[in-house]
């Protein structure tokens, strides 16, 4: 049961939540899945909505058959001209920059812009829990889902680990807990977002071909904060200095985590335990080492994670319980097999440097190491160092667009075990016979997927087949 002096518990969907969106003419750009699950969230509120992507009908596939149903206009397999014609709001999904050509259309003519994750969280009942940073969201909010529901909780993990929140807004009520994993993308557009418990992992360069400066990505990272009152709790990492810097100023009561200080306030290691120390209560959680899930940078998500679910009045016991047995989440540095004595370890989800840096460091035996994708415009000279600092990978194999890129902060820091892959398919046979008995094989890219494959999970799941299929 949850501790009754800081229970936060839920609130209805205000009924003028929903009256907003009668009769108006929403705009849905882009028909993934938030945007799909947008439009039956708004066509449930009355709303009709006009359905937009560059796709046509038939490239869209059989995801769209749920919108079949509904009294929908179908803008599809052409540009956003004529949908915007008849439009009172435009809804855009998460890939499609604030400063895109269509959104300028849209702001020139008086048409308000807005998200998926704006709109489905001003729709949602429920207690809501939302985190953001660079690295460990999905394995966080994924390990709270789990620790919510140990505590008695329904509870629904949405927003950027690709269930969406309208979705959750359709299911669930005032009683359930939703955990909110939101993109840097996605707080472009959140105006009115209001978590009650807020945090930010951490932040390292990333995504900075959209957001081109560290302040912009810092600037809108911190917005999931800008809805808060002293009533809200907000989580930091105090070992982070751009998180640091993002407390100045807030009005929810700050709490911290860290893996390497001792904090008066907030989650931290003291001789090997994990405490929580928060509105004047002191906890022992349970040892470091018996984190489920291994490595120094889970140990931060397990932190951040009793952090935001002690602050919501979950009990010691259930977060013991959860840190002790969550075996972590799929594309995570996940165990695909053994074979020859070869482990062969997926981490596709190592989507930016610093998430690959985790994944190395992680490494204990002789490893080869995949990299390559599409370019977020971010350096590879500080992975270079950590891989030749780790001693654990003899050989990287490079697949992907970046891979020139990646090949040259290699040499220049004078790691030369470097070999090329046209494909997966490739890169699974070279990494096969580059390995050695009692090492591993890990990929982790570094890079996003969208040169080669829909998404990360995509890359995911054909390198496991792949590594599966091998004889």
């Amino acid at each position: 049961m949850y501790h009754p002096s800081v229970q936060m518990t839920g609130a209805a969907v205000p009924e003028v939540n929903k009256e907003k969106w009668q009769g108006k003419r929403v705009m849905v750009l882009g028909l993934a899945r938030s945007g799909i699950a947008v439009a039956q969230l708004l066509s449930r509120c009355g709303a009709k909505v006009l359905l937009c992507d560059s796709k046509t009908r038939e490239q869209l596939g059989d995801a769209v058959k749920p919108l079949e149903a509904l009294d929908c206009e179908w803008f599809v397999g052409q540009g956003p001209e004529n949908a915007m014609e008849n439009a009172d709001v435009l809804l855009i999904s998460p890939g499609v920059p604030i400063d895109a050509p269509v959104v300028k259309m849209a702001q020139e003519k008086g048409i308000p812009v807005t998200g998926e994750l704006e709109t489905a969280a001003l729709l949602c009942a429920g207690l809501r829990v939302a985190l953001t940073g660079t690295n460990g969201k999905t394995t966080t909010v994924s390990l709270l889902g789990e620790i919510y529901r140990a505590a008695g909780k329904i509870a629904y993990v949405a927003g950027n680990i690709g269930y969406p929140l309208s979705a959750a807004a359709m299911e669930s009520t005032r009683d359930d807990a939703i955990v909110v994993e939101v993109s840097s993308f996605q707080m472009e557009t959140a105006e009115n977002f209001h978590p009650r418990v807020a945090a930010v992992l951490n932040l390292t360069p990333d995504h900075l071909n959209r957001h081109y400066t560290m302040e912009n990505y810092m600037a809108v990272k911190r917005r999931i904060f800008d809805r808060q009152n002293e009533n809200d709790v907000a989580v930091l990492n105090f070992d982070d200095a751009y998180c640091r810097q993002m407390a100045e100023g807030l009005k929810a009561k700050v709490a911290y985590f860290s893996r390497t200080q001792e904090l008066q306030e907030g989650a931290c290691v003291i001789d090997g335990q994990i405490v929580i120390r928060f509105r004047g209560e002191e906890k022992i959680v349970c040892a470091a080492n018996e984190v489920f899930i291994p490595g120094p940078h889970n140990l931060e998500n397990a932190l951040a994670a009793a952090m935001m679910a002690y602050a919501s009045g979950v009990p010691a016991a259930v977060i013991r319980h959860v840190l002790r047995t969550f075996k972590g989440v799929e594309h995570r540095i996940e165990p695909v097999r053994d074979l020859d004595g070869v482990r062969w370890y997926n981490d596709s989800k190592g989507t930016n440097v610093d998430s690959t840096i985790k994944a190395v460091e992680t490494m204990q035996a002789p490893t080869v190491l995949i990299l390559g994708g599409s370019d977020k415009n971010v350096p590879f000279d500080d992975l270079a160092q950590v891989i030749i600092k780790s001693g654990m990978i003899k050989d990287v194999v490079l697949c992907g667009a970046t891979a020139p890129k990646i090949e040259k902060s290699l040499l220049d820091a004078g790691y030369t075990a470097i070999h090329h892959a046209e494909n997966y398919d490739e890169a699974v046979t070279l990494c096969r016979k580059l390995a050695v008995s009692g090492g591993n094989v890990l990929l982790s890219p570094a890079c996003a997927s969208f040169d080669m494959f829909s998404d990360y999970e995509q890359r995911g799941r054909i390198f496991k087949e792949l590594v599966l299929n091998l004889k």
